[in-house]
């Protein structure tokens, strides 16, 4: 279904629309412009870039209020790999972006059609707190020659914070008090109201200002002669090197795209209180980047804080962001007017936004919650900023991935205990009250049996027989949890059932699922158990072995 979210419109949505369009306009203009900037590319390609995010969104999308286009959690990403390919803002580093954004919206739509979104949830919370905390260290480094009117610096992050502290002594004073004003005034504006146009109002005022008082002859740099032509359809310098080149890329881009628009379209639909379509959100923004990148721009992403800024608006569907596409397209013939718009004004406007997702109290609320979780965080942080984006996201997921693994290969055997005047048992060390029955120890192994843990739990158990009450004439476990057994979990298993066969031990399972029978038959070990020693319930388990106790 095509534009959907203008389907059945009533006139009563127009007015709120046409405020929440006004209201995106002057918010999109100048982040596109600081955007495009952050991004390397061309000035104007933030307004294409706009452009076909929104138009593509609104066609095929379902969120009505999600706004995309050019994204400052992106534009560092791909401008630090994209450069050590091609000079930035050279006619082969533009070309490879407008391959990047192609392939980037290929793989963000084949999420979509695919149902592969669940890709993104390899992104914990605290990698995904690190990584954008890493982003806005990058946003910022990268913006400090602007700010303080020094020239351009390249190479890492601690390269360029070398060159900026050797050249402090040539600051411009009208760069850094531009740039600080501005900032001033966003963040006003952002405290005041969300909806008040602080960086619009920074623009307009800075490059009067510029203009007035003739500030290019106190060294103050500006955006510029920008290129405003209708944009230039078609890739150039496709070939398999160049697109080998820039996949790894792509791929984590593609990931953060993939993990910020899932973010972004449930969180304001469930404060909406409408229902949305991830896939074919995915398939929208990924559409967006397609023809962003057909049109010699870059790729673009969905906008929390341009969603926010709809909604606080009250703007009930993609007529908003249609609206306010028309109007850049408008603009796009009087973007000569902004060559006099000071750089420290973007710098100022992108340090604002890298404020917005460096998230100090996520950081304190995971130290709060646990330290290594915090590490995860930090790790990314500090490889993201230092070493590199697509490093830092590899090295986070394997740690978490490794953590997972730990602590599925320790899980704890908990040891159960009748709940008094009840048929129900439940961990000793949770439940008040609960008592062992003498002669029988009911375990609980909640997680999988398989190779990582099989030697754990023999271990666990052993340990739980000395501990008991009584010497056990009869072994239950609850496999409520268990719902997998492999070769070596089977193995284990089965040494188990040696030993205590041995002792002359009576062994019952409650609760099995029936993929964990599956897999006791194929290893021999159902029919060694025998069909009349599996249960319902944990409490039907232990009265049948009670009754088995010697001397009954």
């Amino acid at each position: 279904m095509i534009f959907s979210s203008l389907r059945s419109y009533k006139t009563s949505w127009a007015v709120p629309d046409v405020l929440a369009a006004i209201t995106l306009l002057v918010i999109a203009v100048p982040e596109q412009l600081a955007t495009s900037r952050l991004a390397g590319m061309p000035p104007i390609t933030g307004f294409y870039a706009f452009v076909a995010g929104t138009v593509l969104f609104a066609l095929l999308g379902s969120n009505p209020q999600m706004s995309v286009g050019a994204d400052s959690t992106i534009a560092p990403l791909f401008a630090v790999g994209i450069a050590h390919l091609a000079p930035t803002g050279s006619h082969g580093y533009v070309d490879l972006v407008g391959i990047l954004a192609v392939m980037v919206g290929a793989l963000v739509a084949l999420v979509g059609l695919l149902r592969l979104g669940w890709i993104a949830e390899f992104l914990s919370a605290p990698i995904i707190t690190g990584f954008l905390a890493g982003v806005a260290v990058i946003i910022v480094v990268h913006q400090i020659p602007d700010l303080f009117g020094l020239p351009a610096a390249s190479g890492s992050t601690i390269h360029r914070l070398g060159v900026v502290a050797s050249h402090l002594d040539h600051t411009n004073g009208w760069a850094l008090g531009i740039g600080v004003v501005v900032f001033a005034v966003v963040v006003a504006g952002e405290h005041l109201d969300r909806r008040l146009p602080g960086a619009l109002l920074g623009l307009i005022g800075s490059t009067v200002m510029v203009g007035v008082l003739g500030l290019h002859s106190h060294g103050v740099e500006v955006l510029g002669t920008l290129a405003h032509g209708a944009p230039r359809f078609g890739l150039v310098g496709l070939s398999w090197s160049a697109l080998g080149s820039v996949m790894p890329i792509a791929g984590v881009v593609a990931l953060v795209v993939v993990s910020q628009s899932a973010a972004t379209t449930r969180a304001f639909a469930d404060q909406g209180g409408y229902e949305v379509d991830v896939g074919r959100d995915f398939l929208g923004v990924g559409a967006g980047s397609i023809v962003a990148g057909l049109a010699g721009s870059f790729p673009v992403n969905a906008s929390p804080a341009r969603t926010a800024a709809v909604a606080s608006a009250s703007g009930r569907t993609q007529a908003a962001g249609l609206g306010a596409a028309v109007a850049v397209v408008a603009l796009v013939p009087a973007a000569g007017l902004l060559k006099d718009v000071p750089l420290a004004t973007l710098a100022a406007v992108l340090i604002f936004v890298a404020t917005r997702i460096f998230h100090v109290r996520d950081l304190l609320s995971i130290a709060r919650f646990d330290l290594f979780e915090l590490a995860l965080a930090v790790i990314t942080l500090l490889t993201v900023a230092l070493v590199g984006v697509e490093q830092g996201i590899a090295v986070a997921v394997g740690l978490a991935i490794l953590d997972r693994t730990r602590l599925s290969a320790r899980p704890q055997l908990h040891v159960l205990g009748r709940i008094p005047d009840t048929t129900s048992w439940a961990p000793l060390s949770s439940a008040e009250g609960s008592a062992q029955v003498p002669g029988v120890l009911v375990v609980l192994f909640a997680t999988p049996l398989w190779y990582a843990n099989a030697t754990h739990f023999r271990v666990q158990l052993d340990l739980a027989r000395e501990r008991a009450v009584g010497a056990p004439h009869a072994v239950v476990l609850d496999a409520i949890g268990m719902s997998d057994v492999d070769y070596t979990g089977s193995r284990a298993l089965r040494e188990t059932l040696d030993k205590l066969d041995r002792d002359h031990i009576v062994f019952a399972v409650a609760r099995a699922g029936e993929h964990m029978r599956e897999s006791l038959s194929r290893s021999g070990l159902l029919q060694r158990i025998g069909e009349d020693s599996f249960f319902m319930s944990v409490d039907e388990a232990v009265t049948a072995v009670d009754e088995k106790r010697p001397g009954v």
